[in-house]
């Protein structure tokens, strides 16, 4: 089971769809995570799961608030939890502004759930390194 110290990372799932925050959550717990899941940035703004998380999963395009619109607000409170993007829609100007906000990786949906763990992984040892495009 992955550990920092003596406690389990959560991992908060931020995305409109809930097929997706569903999958998300089964897969990431499969693999001894802790999983939030939130439907709307806002929703993960205002939880008190907030701020004992360890990455943020979040999808791009959602109603309201954006994900990298969460990000810029996260970074502007001084909040740097790593962040993986996922979006359905891969334009050349939605990896650039996520990976400009600071993305760990940046993942095209449908994506490999390897990939996505490898990121998760990659965030709580706090690797910088290469974004991944999947």
């Amino acid at each position: 089971m992955p550990q920092t110290g003596d406690q389990t990372p959560l991992i908060s799932v931020v995305d409109d769809d809930e097929s997706i925050r569903s999958a998300m959550e089964n897969l990431v717990s499969s693999f001894g995570f802790d999983v939030c899941t939130f439907d709307s940035a806002e929703q993960y703004l205002n939880s008190a799961q907030r701020r004992a998380t360890s990455c943020i999963v979040s999808d791009i395009q959602m109603p309201g608030t954006t994900g990298i619109e969460m990000k810029r607000h996260l970074l502007a409170q001084n909040d740097h939890t790593p962040i993986i993007f996922i979006t359905a829609y891969p334009q050349p100007e939605t990896r650039k502004s996520a990976l400009d906000a600071g993305a760990i990786c940046f993942l095209v949906k449908p994506f490999d759930g390897a990939t996505l763990i490898n990121c998760i992984e990659r965030a709580l040892r706090g690797e910088r390194g290469e974004h991944e495009h999947a």
